[in-house]
Order: C-alpha cells, then sequence, then structure tokens
C-alpha cells in the first residue's frame, strides 16, 4: 500500500513538470511504483526522498518566493 502512495505522489510531481495533467502523470506514476518496487526498499526510500525534497522547495518557494 505505501509503494502505491509513493507512486502516485512520484507521478503526481513529474507531472507538474510539464504542467498538463491527466494520464500522463498517472502512467509514469504506475511505472514508477513498478520501478521502485523492483529496487526493493531502496527504491521506496528513493521514491519517498524525491516527493520530500520536491514537497519542501515548494514550501520554501511559497514562504521566501521563488530561488533563482
Amino acid at each position: 500500500m505505501f509503494s502505491r502512495i509513493v507512486g502516485a505522489l512520484v507521478g503526481r510531481e513529474m507531472d507538474r513538470r510539464d504542467g498538463s495533467g491527466g494520464m500522463k502523470g498517472a502512467a509514469m506514476g504506475a511505472l514508477a511504483v513498478g520501478a521502485l518496487r523492483r529496487m526493493g526498499p531502496l527504491g521506496m526510500i528513493l521514491g519517498g526522498g524525491y516527493v520530500a525534497k520536491k514537497a519542501y522547495d515548494r514550501r520554501r518557494a511559497a514562504r521566501n518566493g521563488p530561488v533563482i
């Protein structure tokens, strides 16, 4: 279950980069889940770290303005 949540968050973050929404992010999330699951616990740590860094950067930018 945790892998599905991480996969969904990774897909959402990857989809936010290009600005369009919808099925592309869901497909990327599904592919990310497969890749992360094959990597085992290390994959879950890497995926969770990616999502956490993106959330931290977004929060920092909202608080201080965009970092150039």
